[in-house]
């Protein structure tokens, strides 16, 4: 069955999963937030300019899951699902979903965001395939370190391999939805690319290359 894979934040979601994960906890007040604020607004900046250092991003991101317990951090993950996300899931994109579903092909996300944040996300779209930067985890608790490549620009290509490999599975017939210019190198793996709502910087790459620009939050 062909592949029909999404990437998560501003794709299907109309707005970036991990950078409200970092205001949520603004709001709880479990982070200081005058400077997570500051600092998580500037790692925003960043990926959306498409110069994210993600080792540096990860240190920062991850490092509020190592300090709390794991049934803490789930209960707050729940209320942030339903609070933040569940508003602004497009319905467009459960559209585009569901035509993939009724197509019969194989559904994935696959997005840097970690994967405690996104799982019960992609969940909410009937997902079971996801590839997401994966939080180390020792003794039942997040040790604020990724567990192996994050999936983000080039990590997204290897890692889909592996995953590939490990399913049995191939790229023939492969689209790869996406609205950032970090995608790039997937959008060239995959036999369809399609971008959606995309950044000033994709939108130019796909005119260029003659890739479909489609909007999901008309």
């Amino acid at each position: 069955m062909p592949l029909a894979i999404f990437d998560l934040d501003n794709t299907l979601l109309a707005g970036d999963s991990d950078y409200l994960w970092g205001r949520y906890l603004i709001d709880l007040g479990i982070v200081d937030a005058e400077v997570y604020e500051r600092t998580n607004q500037r790692f925003y900046d960043d990926y959306r300019a498409g110069c994210l250092d993600i080792a540096a991003f990860l240190r920062f991101s991850l490092a509020p899951l190592s300090r709390h317990p794991m049934a803490d951090l789930e209960r707050w993950r729940a209320a942030f699902v339903r609070e933040r996300i569940d508003p602004i899931i497009l319905p467009a994109a459960r559209d585009l979903v569901e035509q993939h579903r009724h197509a019969g092909d194989t559904l994935l996300i696959i997005t840097a965001t970690n994967a405690f944040v996104t799982s019960p996300i992609a969940e909410r779209f009937g997902i079971k395939h996801l590839i997401a930067t994966e939080p180390a985890v020792s003794a039942g608790r997040f040790t604020g370190s990724a567990d192996g490549p994050p999936a983000f620009r080039e990590g997204k290509v290897e890692r889909l391999r592996h995953w590939l490999t490990a399913n049995g599975a191939s790229l023939r017939g492969s689209t790869f939805y996406s609205d950032s210019i970090n995608d790039v190198p997937l959008l060239d793996t995959v036999e369809h690319a399609v971008a959606i709502d995309p950044d000033e910087r994709l939108a130019a790459v796909a005119r260029e290359r003659g890739w479909p620009i489609r909007s999901l939050r008309a």
